[in-house]
């Protein structure tokens, strides 16, 4: 990890826009790799099935 945290202290300002943006879409293709994963094993059901409960029993705020 030292390695790469010290390759990207090297990095010229343009390079490390272009990182940054590069790194953004490679995260949050992760996440959404996992959500789907997560979803998909049910792990959220309860937590959806709570937040319908809310909504039909007018418990909820909108946003």
């Amino acid at each position: 990890m030292e390695v790469i945290e010290q390759q990207i202290e090297k990095l010229f300002p343009t390079e490390l826009a272009a990182f940054r943006t590069w790194h953004a879409s490679f995260d949050a293709e992760a996440l959404a790799r996992q959500l789907k994963a997560d979803v998909k094993a049910g792990k959220l059901d309860t937590m959806a099935d709570k937040a319908l409960r809310a909504l039909a029993s007018s418990q909820s705020t909108k946003l």
